[in-house]
């Protein structure tokens, strides 16, 4: 992808000042990599400018016997996060951090089993479950705890949550996740781009383009290939098709969340044409195969006629439901993420815009055209309603802009020094981040973070003051991935 991406050789203890620096730039601390290097081992600390397209990658080495590293966890909840994955995964121990509890790691991981390491080895043989996750309790007259999950009814991907409640009143909601942990980044060492392209269309199943195109993005960075604008305008219409189709089928079920069954059959009659029409365009109903290193398969041509049905139909759905009092009412004042709580934890995509916070990859890491921000300000169910109607209108526009035909062969401009590269894409639930580097077109390393990595927190922030029975409503108007947050 265009843009600047600067890196940076640091010792550890120069690693909290230089962070603290590009956060006070107002930098975000987009991801942290770890690499096991044999005898030591390589962490990259990636950190993405909020406006000009520029990356900085702080790297620090530390001994493989024993690494540690002085802990961000005071200059950036989202670090204390990464550091906590780090030491599930490659042993890094953070020094310093205030809550050093398992992240990733179940109790029936075997304790000194890192699975990121070198001689990690074969899965080994897994024990029982016996170690309680350690919940904070809440304590008080009439508190008491309601444990959901993991398992849940219907088509829903496993996740825990407890509940510190007072009658129906949530006072504390502690997510457990990582149920469903299957080892993607270990299972890509090695293989060959094509084969980890498979693996990246498949992170988060409803976000098959945003994660193949930034596993692409990040490929052609590293290879130093340069595709046409008319290539990357055909990558972004895939793009807002695949916002489009979900927007609308969240806006249904949100109504549906509060009894207003009409809208959501409405949005899943028009959720299903557009599944037809990705079809027509890729032979995937979900958009899977489209877009391949240097290429994007098919021409992405969406008759005006069907979306001027679609518009017209969203609109009479928007009207509908936002005409009853009964939605209108539900939603309004329900689970408010405040915008200093949305930075804070560093939420992102249409969480964080409609909690106010200008924060969108299509602008700051554009890979097309940049576009205008749309916020919301109240940071409510009803403010993540209209962000999602919003970012709809926006995404019909791009699908009705004028076509081009499209130019397969790419401008080479040289590979990267390190074989690296990185993939920045505003996915419809927010900014999907992948990072590669490459060794003689086989994939050496490759990092992924899903946005709801970052929201996860910042669903459970707002459910503080929150009514029980209105969790499901919450939980959908965030909608996050499961198995985009646990890989």
């Amino acid at each position: 992808m265009s843009g600047l991406r600067r890196v940076e050789e640091l010792d550890a203890h120069e690693l909290e000042g230089r962070v603290r620096a590009l956060l006070g730039e107002d930098f975000r601390l987009g991801a942290v990599v770890g690499h096991d290097e044999g005898d030591r081992l390589r962490l990259v600390y990636v950190l993405l400018a909020p406006s000009a397209d520029l990356r900085v990658e702080l790297v620090v080495r530390v001994g493989a016997s024993e690494p540690r590293v002085p802990s961000l966890a005071g200059l950036s909840f989202a670090a204390g996060r990464f550091e906590r994955e780090l030491a599930d995964q490659f042993g890094v121990v953070p020094i310093g951090h205030p809550a050093p509890r398992a992240l990733v790691r179940h109790g029936h991981w075997p304790v000194a089993w890192h699975p990121m390491r070198r001689d990690a080895g074969a899965r080994p043989q897994l024990g029982e479950d016996v170690a309680s996750f350690p919940f904070s309790p809440v304590s008080g007259p009439g508190v008491y705890e309601i444990p959901v999950g993991p398992v849940h009814a219907g088509l829903i991907e496993p996740g825990h949550f407890r509940f510190s409640v007072v009658g129906e009143r949530i006072l504390k909601m502690t997510p457990r996740l990582w149920f469903v942990h299957r080892g993607l980044e270990r299972l890509a060492q090695g293989q060959r781009v094509e084969d980890v392209l498979a693996l990246a269309e498949r992170v988060s199943g409803d976000s098959a383009v945003a994660h193949s195109l930034g596993f692409v993005l990040a490929v052609e960075e590293a290879q130093g290939i340069t595709v046409s604008g008319a290539q990357r305008a055909a990558r972004a219409r895939l793009l807002e098709l695949e916002r489009l189709t979900n927007h609308v089928a969240d806006l249904g079920a949100l109504c549906n969340d509060v009894g207003f069954s009409v809208a959501h059959a409405r949005a899943l009659v028009v959720r299903e044409r557009l599944m037809r029409v990705a079809e027509e365009l890729t032979g995937h109903r979900l958009l899977r195969g489209a877009i391949r290193p240097c290429v994007t398969t098919s021409p992405v041509r969406v008759e005006t006629r069907t979306l001027r049905e679609v518009r017209e139909r969203l609109d009479e759905i928007v009207e509908l439901a936002l005409g009853q009092s009964i939605v209108r009412e539900r939603f309004s004042g329900t689970a408010v993420l405040s915008g200093a709580d949305a930075r804070r934890v560093g939420a992102l995509g249409v969480v964080a815009r409609a909690s106010g916070l200008a924060i969108d990859a299509r602008a700051a890491h554009p890979f097309d055209v940049p576009r205008t921000l749309i916020t919301q300000e109240s940071g409510d169910v009803l403010a993540r309603f209209q962000q999602r109607v919003a970012e709809a209108h926006v995404a019909l526009d791009v699908l009705e802009g004028r076509d081009a035909e499209l130019a397969v062969a790419p401008e080479d401009t040289g590979p990267s020094r390190d074989g690296a590269g990185l993939g920045l894409v505003e996915g419809w639930r927010g900014t999907v981040l992948h990072r590669v580097e490459l060794e003689d077109a086989h994939v050496r390393r490759w990092r992924v973070v899903d946005p709801s990595f970052f929201n996860w927190p910042a669903l459970a922030l707002c459910l503080s003051d929150t009514i029980v029975p209105d969790f499901p409503l919450v939980n959908k108007s965030f909608n996050l991935s499961y198995a985009g947050n646990d890989l």
